[in-house]
């Protein structure tokens, strides 16, 4: 029996904040002591008042007690996010009337004095609302009156053992002023949970979190992106690609064109992920748009993640190539996310594609374009991982995933920011060609790892009735180099129609 008392799972307290819960797996220890850590701005106070209002909704008295901030302040920052506080009881140690000259004594150093009365003011409160869950909010002015770290250590440590024997959850704020390296309170505390803000050259802030510690539970560890919105904070747990798998059919699906099914060896295939690289305006994103067009008459759900382009201009060159979006937009089968990589992390990306296939169904996800995700992001060492955890993810998912890469240059020698052709399962290169006076474009299969695709480099056409794919091109050499040469003999080009290159978008 003993032995089953150890092995059962220990109860979870929920802290209230959506996605903390998801990253603890399930929530903290109840009746224990956490240390909130985090400099000014990060998020402590907003995820402490959630962590209260969770009691409340659980039949729980809470207990803030503000060494630094005042009550006006704590119920402006519950009204930012229409909350009220109404049941949780708010209390400031230090009363304005505490700073006159009759309070003042010179016998002992004030900190000798005034620390004992924090602390005893402290017990007394909790003795008094008789709190399930407590907030103190900060250590630092603790330490202040401490002045040295063997009396702070020693009063935290009888504040700790005080709580334990109320049966309190607590979670004690700390503003990081500390010396670099002091660990003290991590070793005190029965778990540590770090917020941290970070200020790009450009763009707004980006905030994450990491549960440095939490005994006898387990957790994902590492780093979680979050935003602190109306309502909240808001955590976006880091995507793990293998806690998610689910079956699906193998068969190919239709690009809804036949010759570009014949290019890739029979079409694509769920469960992989398709790489467009060329440069500037040789028509990737209409190739993408067009298979996955094919995927939504299948009567598929897709979802379209735009990076570079305005909504209103896909929309408009769309229906001008005979591809019109706006009736699957209507019938919910298409979703289209205008993002701006200024403002979103990755991992609040990574999040947001996850919640539109696990929601909505998704079988077809577009990202255009890489380019300008990988510029999300541009000091991040680890930006390919999380990229490849993401492709992971959308394969173990069945989604057949399509990435636009745009690359430098026109024609001649082609680069890109970074190469992670290796990542995709196909690759479509797209390129510029002139032949007699023409500036043509060409499409050819690299690699798939799927199926034996086809060698032969094709040409195509954009045109007011949408794209057209030529038969193998023969008679070139050196095309994917940027440098063919071109002997006109077997009349293997497309014929060339002045109506549909007027209208070339």
């Amino acid at each position: 029996m003993q032995d089953r008392a150890r092995t059962a799972p220990q109860p979870r307290l929920s802290t209230g904040t959506r996605g903390l819960d998801d990253v603890l797996r399930g929530g903290i220890t109840p009746q224990r002591l956490y240390l909130v850590e985090g400099t000014p701005g990060s998020g402590k106070t907003t995820l402490a008042l959630r962590f209260l209002m969770e009691g409340r909704a659980a039949g729980e008295q809470g207990l803030y007690i503000t060494l630094s901030e005042t009550v006006d302040e704590l119920t402006a920052v519950a009204a930012s996010h229409d909350w009220t506080l109404d049941g949780i009881e708010l209390f400031e140690m230090v009363a304005e009337d505490e700073f006159g000259f009759d309070h003042e004594q010179t016998l002992l150093h004030p900190s000798e004095v005034e620390l004992g009365e924090t602390v005893r003011g402290i017990i007394e409160l909790v003795e008094k609302a008789d709190p399930a869950r407590v907030v103190l909010d900060s250590l630092s002015e603790l330490r202040l009156l401490a002045q040295n770290p063997l009396r702070y250590r020693r009063q935290i440590l009888a504040l700790k053992h005080f709580f334990a024997r109320r049966n309190c959850t607590v979670l004690m704020l700390d503003d990081r002023t500390t010396e670099p390296g002091d660990l003290q309170l991590h070793s005190i505390a029965h778990g540590v949970i770090s917020l941290e803000q970070l200020a790009n050259d450009f763009g707004s802030e980006r905030r994450r979190l990491r549960v440095v510690k939490m005994r006898g539970l387990k957790y994902h560890g590492g780093y979680h992106d979050f935003t602190i919105e109306k309502g909240g904070i808001c955590v976006y747990p880091r995507l793990i690609a293998a806690s998610h798998q689910r079956s699906f059919p193998t068969a190919p699906v239709t690009t809804g064109l036949a010759e570009l099914d014949a290019l890739l060896g029979g079409g694509l295939f769920p469960g992989t992920t398709a790489l467009l690289a060329g440069p500037a305006g040789v028509g990737k994103t209409t190739t993408s748009v067009r298979c996955m067009i094919a995927a939504l008459k299948r009567g598929q759900k897709a979802a379209f993640f735009l990076f570079d382009e305005r909504l209103a201009t896909l929309m408009i060159r769309s229906k001008a190539l005979d591809m019109d979006l706006q009736p699957f937009l209507d019938s919910g089968l298409l979703e289209i996310r205008q993002i701006d990589p200024a403002e979103l992390s990755p991992g609040e990306f990574a999040s947001a594609v996850r919640s539109t296939v696990e929601d909505n169904d998704v079988s077809v996800v577009v990202i255009d374009s890489l380019n300008a995700y990988l510029h999300a992001m541009p000091s991040d060492n680890f930006l390919v991982l999380q990229m490849h955890e993401l492709l992971s993810y959308l394969a173990r998912q069945g989604i057949v995933s399509l990435m636009i890469l745009g690359q430098h240059g026109v024609t001649g020698e082609l680069r890109t920011d970074i190469d992670i052709s290796y990542l995709a399962d196909t690759v479509l290169m797209l390129r510029f060609f002139e032949a007699s006076g023409e500036v043509r474009k060409s499409i050819a299969v690299i690699k798939t790892r799927t199926s034996d695709h086809e060698r032969s480099i094709r040409e195509f056409m954009i045109g007011k009735n949408g794209i057209r794919i030529g038969a193998p091109i023969r008679s070139f050499s050196g095309i994917l180099s940027g440098s063919p040469t071109y002997t006109p003999t077997n009349g293997d080009l497309l014929p060339f129609d002045p109506a549909d290159e007027a209208k070339d978008p």
